[in-house]
């Protein structure tokens, strides 16, 4: 592939999950990457801060999608209905040609203590995005809150289902049967 060809993000995410997979995440470099996708360093800095990066691009996409889709959601929505229309949003972001990438994804994170970390710092930025859109409608601090925890949950639990190879349903309508799934257990608790 020549260095003038387009979808160089992809060229290099791609590039990047392929050697995670084959060497590990610690021991693939930067270099390593850009070479694997016929790319530069220079080019992968333009488009990444670093390679622990590539495997989190798009967290603030993911963030607009989840928070326009509880701002849309009816205004006699419950929070938990709101937080179920921010996460069907998203689905968008969930398509059959990224589960596989993402099932990869995935296995890199599980094997590297510093990735999973960086995924709970992503965790608590997408339960707060989800908090602070259902306050702009108008929930109370506390109710907000436990309703993003939830919601986090649900998103979790489907993304986990998603990425299994059993698992074939649709990520949208994963997050229908988990928050179906959840409101029968906290029906049960109360």
């Amino acid at each position: 592939m020549g260095r003038w060809e387009p979808n160089a993000q992809e060229r290099l995410t791609r590039a990047a999950l392929e050697l995670f997979a084959e060497r590990g995440y610690d021991s693939t470099t930067v270099a390593e990457i850009a070479d694997r996708a016929g790319l530069t360093k220079r080019t992968f800095f333009r488009h990444f801060a670093d390679k622990r990066e590539v495997l989190f691009r798009g967290e603030e996409v993911l963030s607009r999608l989840i928070s326009d889709g509880i701002a849309g959601a009816p205004a006699s929505a419950t929070p938990l209905h709101a937080v179920g229309a921010g996460l069907e949003a998203a689905a968008t972001a969930f398509g059959p040609e990224r589960r596989e990438w993402s099932r990869q994804r995935q296995a890199v994170i599980a094997d590297n203590r510093e990735l999973r970390e960086r995924e709970l710092l992503k965790s608590t930025a997408l339960t707060a995005a989800m908090a602070d859109a259902l306050r702009e409608r108008g929930v109370p601090d506390l109710t907000a809150d436990l309703a993003a925890e939830i919601g986090y949950l649900a998103f979790r639990t489907s993304y986990a289902r998603w990425i299994e190879p059993a698992d074939e349903q649709d990520f949208a309508e994963l997050t229908r049967r988990t928050l179906k799934e959840l409101r029968e257990a906290l029906g049960a608790v109360g």
